[in-house]
């Protein structure tokens, strides 16, 4: 495999160097990390670069240029990725480019819905950073979550998608029949209807190793992830009911999956916690807080404080399942559409938000299964209903002409 001609310089704690790196694997652009805590050469370069200050993150491309703390637009305008959209006026604007949004679009351009796409991170969302997608019907020996996220853009733009990547939407508003959309970058885009499938992020314990090994023994999904597994130790981190429904689920793979959870009890239901105290191969382990992910390359260890004794123990599993809740990426909307107490996006039974004309589909969406196949069955469903919607709005409009 060719090696990377991006080189990344930083450290594990800088939250600049995270939204760096975070980006290029959004963007699946491969790069080499060099933490400067552990490379002395790797410090002493950041500083001849800087004139003899130590900033990071440093970014050395190919031709020799540099990147210090870039933003995401500067990343996106160095590697070439348009910042603005080639009109200011779609029929249909979608927000988000994971399995929902792109077969929204694609349903939605075979109907002659002209359609623009924005997305501020990668083409996929977070299925198309899942190493591999063992569950998608189809594709018998399961399939790469960046090779699904591919077919699927490609699949779209075939009927005309526009897909505008880097850029986040920071407003939405309704100008009479029509939306407005705001990117950070202050460019609008006029629509008839938006749909919202913005997704979300799995909450991180932010400890050192954890971003290095996402997808290499670190993984939120134990219906993706767990196969890979079979007769193998993991770990589960968060006692709640999700982390002890999918450690359950778990032990249908691994030979023993042990559950840590921060808090001296479970959080779960009654029921969950008694099922998950009754089965053989799990073991639960409370006050017990995840402090370091070893691995090179793979996860190797992880070391386990437990805040009764503070001893700290190395572990040896084969894998870590991380379920400490989900973020929805709806911030940018909450003042504009109704969310729950959780900022996930409320529906009505067309999956019509609270404002007239935006719909909401995928992870973000409350009740959503959080599923790359049900997101793509929303994002169908939505389709249908933003065209029903135009429609009327169409019919509307020449009964008042008349």
């Amino acid at each position: 495999m060719e090696e990377p001609k991006i080189t990344v310089y930083g450290a594990p704690w800088c939250p600049d160097c995270k939204q760096s790196k975070q980006f290029l694997g959004e963007q699946r652009v491969r790069y080499n990390w060099v933490d400067i805590d552990a490379d002395e050469a790797g410090r002493q370069q950041v500083q001849e670069l800087n004139d003899g200050k130590q900033i990071i993150p440093t970014i050395v491309f190919e031709d020799g240029s540099i990147l210090v703390e870039p933003s995401n637009a500067e990343l996106a305008a160095k590697l070439g990725i348009s910042p603005k959209a080639e009109r200011s006026y779609y029929d249909l604007v979608i927000v988000g480019s994971g399995p929902a949004g792109l077969t929204t679009a694609l349903y939605a351009a075979r109907e002659g819905i002209e359609t623009l796409i924005i997305e501020k991170g990668g083409i996929g969302g977070q299925a198309g950073v899942t190493e591999r997608i063992d569950n998608y019907p189809g594709f018998v020996e399961g399939i790469g979550g960046g090779e699904l996220a591919d077919q699927m853009r490609a699949h779209a733009e075939r009927f005309g998608v526009e897909i505008l990547p880097a850029q986040t939407v920071t407003k939405i508003q309704a100008d009479g029949d029509h939306k407005m959309i705001t990117t950070e970058s202050g460019d609008e885009y006029c629509a008839n209807a938006i749909l919202l499938a913005p997704g979300t992020n799995y909450r991180r314990l932010n400890v050192p190793g954890e971003d290095d090994l996402i997808g290499a023994g670190i993984h939120f999904c134990a219906t993706c992830d767990g196969p890979f597994y079979k007769d193998k130790e993991v770990v589960v981190v968060g006692g709640g009911n999700s982390g002890v429904e999918e450690g359950l689920f778990l032990t249908k793979f691994a030979s023993k999956v042990t559950v840590l959870e921060f808090m001296d009890r479970l959080g779960a239901s009654q029921l969950l916690r008694e099922k998950a105290e009754a089965h053989p191969n799990m073991e639960i382990r409370v006050s017990s807080a995840v402090q370091e992910f070893k691995g090179s390359g793979h996860l190797e260890s992880v070391m386990v404080l437990d805040r009764t004794t503070d001893k700290v123990e190395e572990l040896f599993p084969a894998a870590a399942f991380i379920f400490i809740g989900l973020d929805p990426n709806t911030k940018f909307v909450e003042d504009a559409v109704e969310t729950d107490k959780f900022g996930f996006i409320t529906t009505g039974p067309t999956m019509e938000t609270s404002m007239e004309g935006v719909f909401a589909a995928g992870d973000a969406r409350a009740g959503s299964t959080k599923q790359v196949a049900s997101a793509v069955g929303e994002g169908a469903a939505a389709a249908l209903m933003i065209r029903n919607y135009m429609e009327k709005q169409q019919s509307n409009r020449g009964y008042k002409g008349d």
